[in-house]
């Protein structure tokens, strides 16, 4: 195995532990904000290998990016409480995933920035309540 190969190998492995702490460290806010954070990585990954005619890649990271908004994002709405907006978010979020898969088949990369500009819009909005919500504290 070459240097280059294993320093890769070990900085996953980092990763991914740095993610896994995060993760298990963080209050219900923060983890929202690390889903948006990962499905936006995942799009530009996703971006990146399509630049490189990495499809593989690209298809791989889109279906990521789609898992974290469907089974991350929209799973954690209280469509009880949360009424109309949960109502409105569960629709976007499964928008979001339409778009992506759009983009893994027709190798659209607007498509892939629709979705990273909505995602970003709301997690400026997200960030927003944490301020928020934190000066009435």
């Amino acid at each position: 195995m070459s240097f280059g190969l294993a320093a890769r190998r070990a900085a996953a492995a980092y990763s991914e532990v740095g993610v896994a702490t995060g993760v298990s460290t963080a209050d219900p806010h923060k983890l929202i904000l690390m889903l948006f954070e990962g499905a936006i990585l995942q799009i530009g990954t996703a971006a990146a290998a399509l630049e490189n005619k990495n499809v593989p890649a690209k298809g791989l990271a889109i279906s990521k990016a789609i898992e974290i908004i469907t089974n991350g994002l929209k799973v954690s709405l209280d469509f009880e409480a949360g009424g109309d907006l949960a109502q409105r978010l569960g629709a976007l979020y499964d928008y979001m995933s339409q778009r992506l898969l759009y983009a893994n088949l027709h190798n659209s990369r607007p498509a892939m920035d629709e979705v990273v500009k909505l995602l970003t819009e709301l997690k400026g909005a997200w960030e927003e309540i944490g301020t928020t919500d934190q000066a009435y504290r």
